[in-house]
This record gives C-alpha cells, structure tokens and sequence, in this order.
C-alpha cells in the first residue's frame, strides 16, 4: 500500500478515536422507514411475527406479500426461476399418547419445522393486492466516486434494495439494503452500503475473517469486534470517495464507541480494529 493511502486511513482513524475521546451523540440510523405494511400472508392473512418478521423484513423487499411456491402456482402466477425463498419457522408437536379411562393425553414434545416462502416481487402472474401503497420517496443522486468504488469490489455479493433493513447475510452472501431514497443523505447511503460490503469481505471465500466466521450470537465478543471492523472500513472507504463529512465521521464514531463499550470500554480496540478494517478496505478497492 502506498504512503498516501496509509496516511488517508491513519487521518481517519486518528479523527474518529478523537470524537469518541470528545464524546458524541448517539448513534441515528440513517434512513426512514419505507414499508407498505407488516409482512404478511395475503393467502393464509397470516401476519408475520418473531424471527419470521425478521427474516422477511431483512430478505431486501419493500413489499410485504409472502406465498409458498405452492400459494403461488395456486393463485395462477410463479416462482420466478432462479428465485431464492425466504426460510419462515413454526412450532409442531408430536402426537403424546391418550389415557382410554380418562381420556387425558400426555407426553408428545415441541418441535421447530420450517419451510420457503417467496416475495410476491419475486413472483410473475400474480394479483394480490397491498391496501397500503409505500409512500413517494426523494429523489436520489448517486456519487459518481463511490459508485466507482462499490464497481471495483470484485466478487462482490449481490445487493438488494427494498425493505426496512441494511444487513449482510454471510450464509447467502447477501446484502440487503433499504431503497436508496429513504437514506437521510446520499452520504449516508454510501456509509451504509460500504458497512455491509465490509461485512462481506470477512466471507471464507474472501478474507475469512475470524470475526465474521466464527459469530455465534448477537453481541458476542466477535460480533462486537466485527463491528468495529466494518465501520471502520466503512470510514476509510467514504474518505477515499471524499464522503467524510463530519455528520458522517460523527455518527460512525458514535456507533464505534456503542460497541467498544460491549468490549469492555477498550478504547486501544479500535486501533486494533482498524488493521483488519485496511486489509477489509483494501480487498473492495482492489488493492
């Protein structure tokens, strides 16, 4: 790597650590929300809930329609092929055995199943009907210098926008994004964006980063760390596209110190964090 570009990453995260020092305001999301309505089943009129209200709402999608492949091909419309489902759970439960005198059942045990469930946007021939139409959202100019940027990243996975979530899906190796229009800036949207594809470098099949690799829950010691690594990716990558704005390097610090807090308040974290964030940074950028 050349002196200048060590010398970019070192600025900012110098910048960053010295806002966290400061103290900053909590971290803001940086997008509103965009949905037509909760997920649900238009066949069934099941509505969503739990981790199934999670995964469906995280899947990339602003329309909230699920069917089966079944419900689909029912209703006179398709799966698109090449179409990957949305994975929903429910809870069964073994038949236990009946008592002839009493007529009392007993034993039996609960158990979680699940099966697929598409987008109605992922579907052809369909006509069901959303009561609640996504209001018009503003204009978006995209960045010319950070479009480049997100081109350059080779092997990237393929991102999706709809839906009221940004996050990456290492199993898919998938990012979903919301609509570009809900972010609050395009600078936001950008930040955004470069998370979640930092997030992706750390996929085995890339950098196979341990921090990644290796989750077990949300909020565990590497979820934490991993964190850290792509927002400070995230920051390299907006300086290099001339994003950094201070609104921008504020709020990532905000959510960096979210984070360093989880770590036990080792503020050393994130100079160790921004290693790995380099090799993350760099892996996009090609170089």
């Amino acid at each position: 790597m050349s002196e200048a570009k060590k010398t970019t990453y070192q600025l900012i995260t110098d910048r960053l650590i010295e806002r966290m020092e400061a103290g900053v305001n909590p971290w803001r999301k940086e997008w509103t929300a965009v949905s037509s309505g909760r997920p649900r089943n238009p066949v069934t009129g099941t509505k969503y809930s739990g981790i199934n209200r999670l995964m469906t709402g995280c899947a990339g999608f602003s329309n909230p329609l699920w069917v089966t492949f079944k419900q689909a091909k029912e209703a006179g419309g398709s799966v698109r092929k090449g179409e990957t489902g949305t994975p929903v759970v429910y809870w069964a439960r073994t038949e236990g055995k009946t008592d002839e005198a009493t007529g009392e059942t007993s034993g039996g045990w609960a158990f979680i199943k699940h099966y697929y469930v598409f987008n109605t946007d992922q579907c052809e021939g369909l006509s069901f009907s959303n009561e609640l139409p996504a209001a018009p959202l503003p204009e978006f100019q995209r960045v010319e210098a950070a479009e480049k940027i997100a081109a350059r990243y080779a092997g990237s996975p393929p991102v999706k926008h709809g839906g009221n979530r940004a996050c990456y899906f290492p199993q898919a190796d998938m990012v979903a994004m919301p609509p570009r229009e809900a972010f609050t800036s395009e600078g936001a949207y950008y930040a955004t964006l470069f998370h979640e594809l930092a997030h992706s470098t750390g996929h085995r099949s890339r950098l196979n980063r341990d921090s990644l690799t290796g989750l077990a829950s949300f909020g565990d010691h590497n979820y934490s760390k991993e964190e850290l690594v792509a927002e400070m990716a995230a920051s390299f990558l907006l300086g290099e596209s001339g994003l950094a704005a201070p609104e921008l390097i504020d709020n990532s610090a905000a959510y960096l110190a979210s984070w360093i807090k989880v770590l036990k308040g080792d503020s050393k974290l994130a100079l160790q964090a921004a290693s790995a964030a380099e090799k993350a940074a760099n892996h996009i950028l090609g170089v």
